[in-house]
């Protein structure tokens, strides 16, 4: 239980780190700039611990599955980016993926 654990530290500190770069302006604040690679050391860290237990294929899966997600939402709730119908059933789409790999895949690492 404790990877699936990691795997959201992973995927959450990635939404964070990749949140953060639009902030960075390119790296040239010092504090956004700090939070991208604080985050992505971070999230690749936790998304190695994880692949103990959990194959790489099904936890990169929900890893970047989920992240596209939540930037998406980040996006839209942080910047004011439009999501559209489209955006919108895709994110639905992505998440019914990443359900179905979770609650019927016996090559979860469960």
């Amino acid at each position: 239980m404790k990877y699936w654990l990691f795997l959201a530290i992973a995927i959450i500190s990635e939404v964070v780190a990749t949140s953060a770069l639009k902030s960075s302006e390119g790296f040239t604040r010092l504090a956004p700039s700090a939070l991208v690679v604080v985050g992505y050391l971070l999230a690749f860290y936790f998304l190695s611990l994880t692949l103990k237990v959990i194959p790489v294929g099904i936890a990169y899966a929900i890893w970047a599955g989920t992240g596209i997600v939540l930037i998406a939402l980040v996006g839209w709730w942080i910047y004011g980016q439009k999501l559209d119908l489209p955006a919108i059933l895709g994110m639905a789409m992505i998440l019914g993926g990443v359900a179905v790999i979770n609650l019927f895949s016996s090559s979860g690492g469960h």
